[in-house]
């Protein structure tokens, strides 16, 4: 079941490569000149396209250490079952092997939190690197060019005049509304 939904999950992948790259080829064969939309948005693609190949690849690679993981212990569950049904260990024994059971089981799940909250912790950390990235790309675009920074300072006050306005014009009407409500 696993291997089959990966063979499908790659031909998808591979669908979408070469959309992408029919795309590419439309875009460069037209004989116009392509806008900087088109580009971007072409770019976009191929970088979703290394994100979902990236991702497929890690989640697929970490089922399957997975499984190697879980055929690993059942083979020793297999081994001490067989061990157990042939030398007839006291209950003692028994109640110890079940314990080293819950132990590992509990290790185990440990171990799979721990990865979980590292991996968040390293993509926390890259977006976090990009927006301290482009912040610092705005604030240089905006102390090298006044012109923009004071057209980006009107435009936020005619906004937020504009919000006072509309929330005026609001609060009157609902006020209007409730006064002929209760009259």
């Amino acid at each position: 079941m696993f291997e089959t939904y990966t063979m499908e999950i790659d031909e998808y992948l591979f669908k979408l490569s070469d959309l992408i790259n029919k795309m590419d080829d439309l875009l460069h064969s037209q004989g116009v000149a392509t806008n900087a939309a088109q580009a971007h948005a072409l770019q976009r693609h191929r970088e979703i396209l290394r994100d979902y190949t990236h991702d497929f690849q890690k989640t697929k690679s970490n089922i399957q250490s997975c499984k190697d993981r879980e055929n690993l212990l059942g083979s020793v569950r297999r081994d001490i079952e067989a061990y157990k049904n042939s030398s007839g260990l006291t209950r003692r024994s028994e109640l110890f092997l079940k314990e080293n059971d819950h132990i590992r089981n509990s290790d185990r799940l440990v171990d799979e939190q721990i990865t979980i909250a590292m991996e968040v912790k390293h993509t926390l950390n890259s977006q976090r690197m990009a927006f301290k990235a482009i912040h610092s790309k705005m604030n240089t675009l905006l102390n090298r060019f006044p012109v923009i920074n004071s057209l980006v300072q009107r435009i936020n006050f005619r906004r937020r005049r504009d919000s006072i306005i509309i929330g005026l014009v609001i609060g009157s009407c609902l006020i209007l509304l409730l006064l002929y409500s209760w009259k």
